[in-house]
C-alpha cells in the first residue's frame, strides 16, 4: 500500500437538486469508477452479504429492513437509487453496503465469524471542552477495502443551506464525520451490542447519520437520533459551534439512549459503550486503545494528534496501517476557530489536506 495522498481526497459539490434521486444520480455518475472499484474489492459484500441476500431465508430479515428504512427516509432511499443508477452498480449491492451492520449482526450468528468479518469501521475520538480549547480529534478507521474509496460530498439543499460529509464510496454521506451550515458537526464510532441487544429490521445507522447532516441544532440532532428505532447501536459525537458544546450520545435498540456532556476532562471514545448500560461484545482492540489513551498526555491539540498517531501497541495500535484495518484520515474539529481539518497520513505529522469553516452561515 503506497501513501494515499496520491489520489487526493476529492470534494464534489452537488445541488440544489430537484429531488433525492437526482442528487444520488449525480454523485453516482461522478464517482462511478470509485464506487465500482470499492464494490469489486469489498470481500464482506462478496463473501457474506451477497450470498446471504440470494439465499431464500434472507427475505424475512431484508424485506422489513428495506421497507422500514424506505418508509422512514424516502428521500435518502431515493438518493441510493440514484447512486446505483449513476454508478451502474446493482441497487441491491448499494443497499447491502449501506445496511451492512444491520445485516451482518444477524448473519454472523449462523456461521462462525470469518477472519474478515466486519471489523470494518473502528474509530477513535478524543474530545475536550475547556477554557483554553474546545476540540475533537477523530481517527476514521476502516477495512482495507475502503482505502482509496472515499470522497467528500458538499450537498446544497433547496433552501440554500448545505452539508459536507466524508463519504464511503456508494454509501450515504456520512457514516464517518460531517457538518452543516447551521454550525453543527458530528463524528461517529461503532459500538458492539451483544446478540440479545439487537433488533432486526430497525433503522440503519447510515440513514440516521445522513439525516443528522440536515439537523438545525444540537437539540434537533438529538431528536433525530431519538426518533429512529435503531437496529444495532451507535456512538455519536455532536458538536455545536454557536454554544461550544460537545456531547457523546450512545444509542441501542428499543430506543435506548445515554448522553454524556464533554467538559474539562479529556474524553476518549473507541468502539465500546462507555456510559449506556448494555451487554456488549468485549472488543480487545478497543480495550487496548483505551488503556493506551489513558496513559498518554492530553493537554494540547498536539497531544490529541500524537495520541491518535500512537503506534506503541503493535497488535492494536491507535493509528492503524493494516493489514485489515487502516486509519483512512483524521478529522480535527476546533470549535473556537470554527474549523474542521482533515489530516492524511499519521496525524503526528499533521499534514492537513483540507480545512473547512464550520461557522454557522446565515440562510441565503
Amino acid at each position: 500500500m503506497g501513501s494515499c495522498s496520491v489520489d487526493r481526497l476529492e470534494v464534489f459539490e452537488v445541488g440544489p437538486c430537484k429531488d433525492g434521486y437526482q442528487m444520488g444520480l449525480l454523485i453516482g455518475q461522478r464517482f462511478s469508477e470509485t464506487i465500482r472499484s470499492r464494490v469489486a474489492s469489498d470481500l464482506i459484500l462478496q463473501n457474506q452479504l451477497r450470498p446471504f441476500a440470494h439465499s431464500p431465508h434472507s427475505q424475512s430479515l431484508l424485506k422489513p429492513l428495506f421497507y422500514n428504512n424506505q418508509t422512514k427516509f424516502p428521500r435518502y432511499w431515493d438518493e441510493l437509487l440514484g447512486t446505483a443508477a449513476g454508478s451502474g452498480v446493482p441497487f441491491l449491492d448499494i443497499l447491502l453496503i449501506n445496511l451492512r451492520k444491520e445485516i451482518l449482526a444477524f448473519i454472523q450468528k449462523e456461521g462462525a465469524k470469518s477472519a474478515n468479518s466486519d471489523t470494518s469501521d473502528d474509530c477513535s475520538d478524543v474530545l475536550v471542552v475547556s477554557e483554553s480549547m474546545t476540540i475533537a480529534a477523530h481517527n476514521e478507521d476502516a477495512n482495507v477495502a475502503l482505502v482509496g474509496h472515499t470522497y467528500i460530498i458538499k450537498g446544497i439543499l433547496p433552501d440554500g443551506l448545505f452539508f459536507v460529509g466524508y463519504t464511503y464510496a456508494g454509501e450515504l454521506p456520512s457514516c464517518a464525520f460531517g457538518f452543516n451550515s447551521h454550525g453543527l458537526a458530528f463524528t461517529l464510532d461503532s459500538v458492539p451490542p451483544a446478540e440479545d441487544e439487537i433488533v432486526a429490521g430497525g433503522i440503519g445507522r447510515n440513514f440516521i447519520s445522513r439525516d443528522l447532516l440536515e439537523a438545525t441544532s444540537m437539540d434537533d440532532a438529538m431528536n433525530r437520533i431519538k426518533s429512529s428505532e435503531i437496529s444495532v447501536g451507535h456512538s455519536y459525537n455532536l458538536f455545536e459551534t454557536s454554544t461550544r458544546r460537545i456531547v457523546n450520545v450512545e444509542t441501542a435498540s428499543r430506543k435506548r439512549i445515554s448522553v454524556y456532556e464533554v467538559g474539562n476532562t479529556p474524553f476518549f471514545h473507541a468502539n465500546m459503550y462507555l456510559h449506556l448500560p448494555i451487554n456488549q461484545v468485549q472488543d480487545e482492540n478497543s480495550i487496548s486503545r483505551h488503556k493506551r489513551a489513558a496513559v498518554l498526555t492530553k493537554e494540547s491539540k498536539g497531544d490529541f494528534l500524537s495520541l491518535l498517531g500512537d503506534m506503541d501497541d503493535k497488535k492494536y495500535p491507535i493509528y492503524m496501517t493494516g493489514p485489515l484495518l487502516h486509519t483512512l484520515c483524521t478529522a480535527l474539529i476546533d470549535l473556537d476557530k470554527q474549523t474542521l481539518s482533515i489530516i492524511e497520513g499519521n496525524p503526528k505529522k499533521g499534514d492537513v489536506s483540507h480545512v473547512f469553516s464550520i461557522a454557522p452561515q446565515k440562510s441565503p
